[in-house]
């Protein structure tokens, strides 16, 4: 019929689409996803449909659909609206234009089986043995930093801030399960502090610029050889960065035994753990209190940003690029976003590295 998109209209549409850049269509190429099944399966348990029902979605799809909300900062209704409305997302999830797609509530409840079964750190293991597989082992030592991550602010009392630090449901709550649902009492509020500018004249603020901020923080370990994500972890915003250095942070698997990371890392206990376990610190040193920092450790200082800087690549790409952002509700849901942020961002990472092999 007259108006009608055919067959191969649609297919110089596709063939258009591969010429500007899919982004999607280079994740296929270096990606094999069926990788994934076997971590998947296991998490999502399904039945095998001798009680009936409606067939569930290819978990493959679905996790696809988790790829592209990742990608995009897309919200379970929008993912929906545009796997219908784009051709791109059809073609990375292998779906026609008359095939049935996930709505908002399946890619909802696919997601919530995933964070409840904790299936992230093993989905992201498995990836990593594929790059390791593939030629890209952990080389050249390893940089370590942490990012906070924002999520919608929440409005309690000075009670219910401090029933919340306790551990405890506030009263008021337990009588309202639905506002209780939308009360995220794992996130926390931090202060950031960011370097004063200098004034026009040269001179600088007495003080440096304070930001409050709500969510959580992603803490990763990046190769310095391939800029890799190989170890990464998820915290309130509140949690000391310094810590997480002795808790499964670092990759022991690193052909090269040296650690990078900024001053919050920089402690008698931190120094011991890494002596201890056969780790090199190039961590950044502290300023003397009320003394001017010395010439060589500043210049030692300098020397270790050249490479602990490459570690800000990651937390760029994924706040804007991907304009990371939690929307959901409690640490499990966060991190479960946090590792497909993570997740995402290495398969970016192999698209690129891919691309300069390829060069």
């Amino acid at each position: 019929m007259r108006g009608q998109p055919g067959f191969f209209d649609v297919d110089e549409r596709l063939q258009r689409l591969t010429d500007l850049g899919d982004q999607l269509l280079a994740f296929a190429k270096v990606v094999d996803f069926e990788t994934f099944r076997p971590e998947l399966a296991k998490a999502l348990a399904y039945s095998d449909g001798s009680q009936g029902g409606r067939p569930p979605f290819d978990p493959v799809v679905m996790f696809k659909v988790q790829v592209i909300q990742a990608a995009n900062n897309l919200s379970d209704e929008r993912a929906e609206f545009l796997i219908n409305d784009r051709l791109s997302f059809m073609r990375f999830l292998g779906l026609g234009l008359s095939d049935r797609v996930p709505d908002a509530r399946t890619i909802w409840l696919f997601r919530e089986k995933l964070a409840k079964a904790e299936a992230i750190k093993p989905l992201f293991a498995r990836f990593d043995a594929a790059l390791r597989a593939a030629g890209y082992i952990a080389m050249g030592g390893q940089i370590v930093d942490a990012s906070l991550i924002s999520a919608p602010k929440q409005r309690n009392t000075e009670a219910e801030k401090a029933a919340i630090k306790e551990g405890r449901v506030p009263e008021d709550w337990k009588a309202k399960p639905a506002k209780l649902a939308h009360k995220d009492r794992d996130a926390r509020w931090t202060v950031k502090f960011s370097k004063a500018k200098p004034k026009p004249d040269g001179s600088l603020p007495p003080v440096d610029i304070a930001i409050p901020t709500f969510g959580h923080q992603n803490h990763v370990s990046i190769d310095r050889e391939y800029g890799l994500i190989r170890r990464w972890d998820a915290t309130d915003a509140a949690a000391y960065e310094g810590a997480r250095l002795r808790e499964g942070l670092l990759d022991k698997t690193n052909t090269a035994s040296t650690v990078w990371a900024d001053t919050a890392y920089r402690s008698k206990t931190n120094e011991e753990f890494l002596e201890k376990n056969g780790f090199v610190s190039r961590i950044h040193r502290k300023k003397p209190p009320g003394r001017v920092m010395p010439e060589t450790t500043r210049r030692a200082n300098a020397l270790k940003s050249k490479v602990r800087s490459n570690v800000e690549h990651v937390f760029a790409v994924q706040k804007d690029k991907m304009d990371l952002f939690i929307r959901t509700i409690g640490i499990a849901r966060a991190r479960m976003k946090i590792g497909m942020a993570n997740l995402v961002y290495n398969k970016k990472r192999l698209v690129f590295l891919d691309r300069l092999a390829t060069a």
